[in-house]
């Protein structure tokens, strides 16, 4: 996901999309032990992502403490 696509989500959809992810990447963890998958890259693009969206939130959130 693009940053500008993440800027135009609002704070409660990119805590729900970020849970979501979370779960998302555990589960392609365990599917990786499992070796059930053969692209181990989806778990860091997801990291990636999650970590963009944390930062957008991040951001959102002290303009509204403002």
């Amino acid at each position: 996901m693009k940053i500008a696509d993440i800027r135009k989500l609002s704070t409660e959809q990119l805590t729900k999309q970020s849970s979501e992810l979370r779960d998302e990447i555990s589960e392609l963890k365990t599917k990786n032990k499992l070796g059930e998958t053969t692209n181990v890259r989806l778990v860091r693009n997801k990291r990636k992502d999650l970590a963009r969206m944390l930062t957008i939130l991040a951001e959102q959130l002290a303009k509204e403490k403002i």
